[in-house]
């Protein structure tokens, strides 16, 4: 069952250029924690696209390759499919590592996909998806992002998966062998997320895009209303040590929701004020230390640069001190998906 990211349109890197910032706080060491690869129709992101990311003008220490039902084997069982992402993205991680493309490290921790519903049935598909990957498998993404509202992008076909006895058995095998959850859910499942970090508090668990507060859809209009939602839930989930959160991907809505009223790209002062209730609230809550920025590349490059998407999470951090900054843009990241010593 691939949970990757919905990602529909062509990133238009002639209109990116159109717009450029000076980078700052260029030395500042990060670890992006989550990108994809992938070739799709319309959408190449491979590592030749990535690289020239990475060679923005921040110091993009080592990446974190987040699972999008990339690469997948064409035959074979089923659940074992997924292994040809964890296969493809080794490769990648291989190839970074010989130190012939520059200095950033490309996905030195991989996010797979394995369908926890499985149940007892997941131990061999762990176990497979570890060993291929030269020891930078760390983490599953399960996602069950779901809402009634037919205009709301759904990865799953019902409600309520966290919570079900075999996706719970399946999930008992994540602390077995060493590999945090990531969960992707909607802001109203939230308190789904904070049931399962109980049940399990010695499992990492990173929800995805600030728990992703629906402001569109139906919810179009709501702002106000859905933060105060969304913000009650994160509060119930934050007492839950096991929970770290991932600061980016929501959208950034305008006149016209992808570009700025003069036909340009988002700028990282429209980011960052767009993002900046959601960013200080999580930090208040979750503490800088359980905390982590991400790009979500390349589904950010419809909007904006990798350059100004840096930019904009430095202009939210600008604040804090410079612990919190080292945990927010490279120290959380690396506990959480136990990077190698040296990278952050």
């Amino acid at each position: 069952m691939p949970s990757g990211a919905d990602f529909s349109g062509r990133v238009d890197e002639a209109w990116l250029g159109q717009y450029r910032e000076e980078i700052t706080e260029p030395e500042l060491p990060i670890v992006d924690c989550h990108h994809h690869l992938w070739s799709r129709a319309g959408s190449n992101y491979l590592f030749p696209e990535l690289l020239a990311d990475l060679s923005s003008g921040h110091n993009i220490r080592a990446t974190i390759f987040e699972e999008c039902g990339s690469m997948y084997r064409a035959d074979g069982p089923e659940e074992f499919r997924s292994l040809g992402e964890t296969e493809f993205v080794t490769g990648v991680a291989a190839m970074s590592a010989s130190g012939a493309y520059g200095p950033s490290r490309a996905c030195a921790a991989i996010v797979g996909n394995v369908d926890l519903t499985l149940g007892s049935r997941v131990e061999p598909i762990l176990e497979a998806h570890i060993a291929a990957s030269s020891g930078r498998f760390h983490a599953i993404r399960f996602s069950t992002a779901w809402d009634a509202d037919e205009r709301v992008h759904k990865t799953v076909p019902r409600p309520g998966i966290l919570a079900e006895k075999q996706f719970r058995e399946g999930f008992r095998y994540l602390s077995r062998s060493n590999l945090a959850f990531d969960a992707w859910v909607y802001h109203p499942q939230v308190g789904e997320v904070a049931a399962l970090a109980a049940d399990f508090p010695e499992t990492p668990i990173v929800v995805n895009h600030f728990g992703s507060p629906i402001l569109g859809g139906p919810n179009a209009g709501r702002r106000a209303e859905v933060f105060a939602e969304w913000r009650i839930a994160m509060a119930a989930l934050a007492p839950h040590h096991n929970v770290h959160v991932k600061l980016g991907a929501l959208p950034v809505r305008r006149a016209e929701e992808s570009r700025g009223k003069d036909g340009s790209p988002l700028s990282s002062e429209d980011i960052a004020g767009a993002w900046r209730p959601f960013f200080d609230a999580c930090v208040e809550l979750f503490g800088a230390r359980r905390c982590m920025f991400e790009s979500n590349f390349p589904v950010q490059k419809r909007w904006c640069s990798y350059a100004v998407l840096w930019n904009a999470c430095k202009r939210l951090a600008a604040g804090a001190s410079a612990d919190e900054k080292s945990a927010l843009f490279s120290g959380t990241a690396a506990r959480a998906y136990r990077l190698p010593a040296g990278l952050a």
